[in-house]
């Protein structure tokens, strides 16, 4: 089998590269701005004299915005943008232009003559393949131990500051057996799920299981024959897959960002199909490779000193998790025992994603419950509520949030349910039964109860854990 490498030596490879550009073989007859595209919109391309694989695109025909689709999973915007095209081939470059009068399109034919082995070179091709000597690829699996392995953020963050799958959290879905295997001989990618994949619910309908409403383990045969590239865009590095191929857990993406990778780990970000403000992220290993434990930082341990009064500032950084929270939202009543013009709203959203929700705030400590261990709160219920679908009830909750998405498998909660409605009421959450623990550093405040998907409108004020 030949190799890029090998391809390369058979050629005159160091001769320029030929670039052929075929005549605009697209056009939509849209309405254009005369005075800055005049006829329709056109661009010129040009080789770089160093690297003809390299090429230089130039807007000719106005318009105030520009934006480019370069042929090779890159795109941008801008008058003059430059693409790069390491394998020999044929690709599409489409040009769209935006005048006052509306947009006109055109699209070009680039020919790379030969494939630069050179671009091809680097350490994120080495790191993913382990280099083209290695004539089976190199395989990942999912590292299943670590905190994240799976997470989820939102598409305008930066990290999986929503959700982080714990140590084997997912071992019922059939993700950790799955291999994903990168060969640089032949672009070739396999996707090994030995007959089951882990779906997320919101595109498993792709694969076959409609109306999820859990992420869901389906029965799944993956294509063969697909293929990878990488792609350098903006700065970014990208793992494109064909035939709708993905990496263990499918959310309908089928391009990854490499937020980092090293001959044994790799840390991938991905989108949603269905769900455009979602960013997921996968934490790969090499197969065979063991990855050292964390080195956790122990959190001080140390008395709560905390209060809120949802007004003035406190000295709590609350957290909204799937619910609606205002500060110094009016009182609804400002009567005894809660006269303060200014309290926390707190709304349960509506639906099944919403059903944990709740308000939480993670401090830089860990609670010394032999000291300080009973929170108090003030509390309004409105009787509006449908207390037939939504619980009167209120939760205060200790969880350790080194336990990612199993904090919740070592809380310790302490719920009061009311049958007063339209008063404030001053509760107290006694935790002294738990003085002996040392582990918490997450303090959970949820209202209407949990595991439903009904809706329901909370006041609270006067937080106190001191």
């Amino acid at each position: 089998m030949k190799t890029p490498y090998n391809c390369l030596k058979s050629w005159t490879c160091l001769l320029a590269g030929l670039i052929l550009m075929t005549a605009s073989c697209k056009r939509t007859d849209f309405p254009v701005d005369k005075n800055s595209v005049p006829g329709a919109a056109k661009f010129s391309a040009s080789p770089k004299a160093s690297n003809a694989n390299i090429i230089d695109f130039k807007n000719e025909s106005g318009g105030f915005k520009v934006i480019w689709d370069l042929g090779n999973g890159t795109s941008g915007e801008g008058n003059t943008i430059s693409g790069s095209y390491p394998e020999a081939g044929t690709y599409t470059v489409k040009l769209t232009v935006f005048t006052k009068e509306g947009f006109a399109s055109v699209t070009k034919q680039v020919v790379i003559a030969q494939t630069n082995t050179d671009m091809l070179r680097g350490p994120e091709y080495d790191a993913l393949t382990g280099t083209a000597a290695n004539v089976n690829g190199k395989t990942w699996v999912i590292e299943k131990g670590t905190v994240g392995h799976l997470g989820l953020g939102p598409i305008t963050g930066t990290t999986d500051e929503w959700f982080k799958a714990g140590p084997e959290e997912k071992k019922a879905f059939g993700i950790y057996d799955d291999e994903m295997t990168f060969n640089l001989n032949g672009w070739k990618y396999s996707y090994v799920n030995n007959g089951t994949t882990y779906a997320n619910k919101d595109n498993a309908k792709d694969l076959g299981a409609s109306g999820a409403t859990e992420d869901v383990m389906v029965n799944y045969t993956p294509p063969g024959n697909m293929t990878w590239k990488l792609v350098f865009s903006g700065g970014k590095k990208f793992i494109n897959l064909s035939d709708n191929g993905f990496i263990a857990y499918y959310t309908g993406s089928s391009q990854y960002e490499i937020l980092s990778i090293t001959d044994d780990q790799m840390y991938l970000r991905t989108t949603s199909k269905a769900v455009a403000d979602q960013a997921w992220y996968l934490r790969l290993s090499r197969k065979g490779f063991t990855p050292k434990p964390p080195v956790v930082v122990e959190k001080p341990l140390k008395a709560a000193n905390l209060s809120d009064d949802f007004d003035a500032a406190g000295n709590i950084t609350w957290l909204a998790e799937n619910i609606t929270y205002k500060k110094a939202y009016d009182n609804p009543a400002p009567l005894p025992v809660n006269t303060s013009a200014k309290v926390g709203f707190y709304a349960k959203k509506d639906g099944v994603d919403a059903q944990y929700g709740n308000l939480q705030a993670t401090l830089p400590y860990r609670l010394d419950l032999s000291t300080k261990n009973k929170v108090k709160m003030k509390v309004f219920l409105p009787s509006y509520n449908d207390f037939s679908k939504v619980n009167p009830k209120v939760v205060v909750k200790l969880q350790n949030s080194l336990l990612g998405g199993n904090a919740w498998t070592t809380q310790r909660e302490v719920a009061k349910v009311l049958n007063v409605f339209n008063s404030w009421i001053e509760l107290e959450f006694d935790f002294s039964t738990f003085s002996a623990d040392t582990v918490y550093d997450r303090i959970v405040v949820q209202l209407g109860g949990e595991g439903h998907p009904n809706p329901g409108i909370f006041y609270i004020d006067d937080f106190e854990f001191k």
